[in-house]
C-alpha cells in the first residue's frame, strides 16, 4: 500500500508539473513562480552542497529557474521537470568551477582506484560499515558542519552523485539522467564518494 501510495504521488507530481510548463510555454508567469516555489529549496541545496557559498549558491539557483524559463519551449518531457533542473545546476556547477579553476585536489591519504570512474573499480574493497554510511550521517545535525567539510573535498563528479542520492533522494537512473552517464558509473560514483567521506569522517567517527 505504502509503495502504491508513493508511486500515485510520483505520478500525480509528473502530471502537475507537465500542467505548468504547458502554462509557462504560455507565459504564464504564476505557474513559473509555482515551479520556482516546488523545486527552489532542492535546487539551492544541491547548489550549496557543490558550492560550499550559501551567496553562491543563492545566486546559480536564480540562474537555474532563468535559464529555465528562457529555454521552456525546448523542454519535450524526455524527462523530469526535476531531473532537467538539476541538470542545468549540475552544468552551472561546472561552468562555474572552470571559471575559478578551483577544481579540488583528491586527498593522497586515499589510493587512486576509489575514484575510478570504473563500475568494477570496487570490486576489491571492503563494503564500508553501514552503520556510520554517509548516508545515515547526513541525518545526525551533530555532524552537520563535519560533513559539509568533508563534501568540500569530494571531486566534483563524486560530491555531486552523493549529494543527489543522499541528501536529495534521486534514484540512480535519474542521477544518470541528470549527469548523462550511465548507470554503472553513477554507482561506483557513490560508492567511491561514500569510501572517501568514511574516511575523512573517521576522526569524528571513533571519537
Amino acid at each position: 500500500m505504502a509503495l502504491a501510495t508513493f508511486w500515485n504521488r510520483g505520478i500525480a507530481t509528473m502530471n502537475n508539473d507537465t500542467a505548468l510548463i504547458a502554462r509557462c510555454q504560455k507565459a504564464d508567469v504564476a505557474a513559473f513562480n509555482e515551479i520556482v516555489g516546488r523545486y527552489k529549496g532542492k535546487i539551492y541545496n544541491y547548489l550549496y552542497r557543490m558550492t560550499g557559498n550559501a551567496e553562491d549558491a543563492e545566486d546559480l539557483t536564480q540562474e537555474v529557474f532563468v535559464r529555465m524559463y528562457s529555454h521552456i519551449h525546448s523542454f519535450r518531457a524526455e524527462a523530469s521537470l526535476s531531473t532537467w533542473l538539476f541538470r542545468i545546476a549540475g552544468n552551472l556547477c561546472v561552468d562555474a568551477f572552470r571559471r575559478r579553476k578551483k577544481e579540488r585536489d583528491i586527498v593522497s591519504s586515499l589510493d587512486a582506484p576509489i575514484f575510478s570512474d570504473d563500475e568494477d573499480s570496487n570490486a576489491t574493497r571492503d563494503v564500508p560499515d553501514l552503520k556510520a554510511a554517509p548516508e545515515i550521517l547526513f541525518s545526525r545535525k551533530e555532524l552537520g558542519g563535519q560533513i559539509e567539510t568533508a563534501l568540500a573535498k569530494l571531486p566534483p563528479k563524486l560530491r555531486s552523485a552523493v549529494v543527489l542520492h543522499d541528501v536529495e533522494g534521486l534514484a540512480y537512473e535519474e542521477i544518470a539522467a541528470v549527469e548523462g552517464i550511465p548507470l554503472g558509473t553513477v554507482k561506483s560514483r557513490i560508492f567511491n564518494a561514500r569510501v572517501a567521506l568514511r574516511e575523512y569522517l573517521r576522526p569524528y567517527l571513533e571519537s
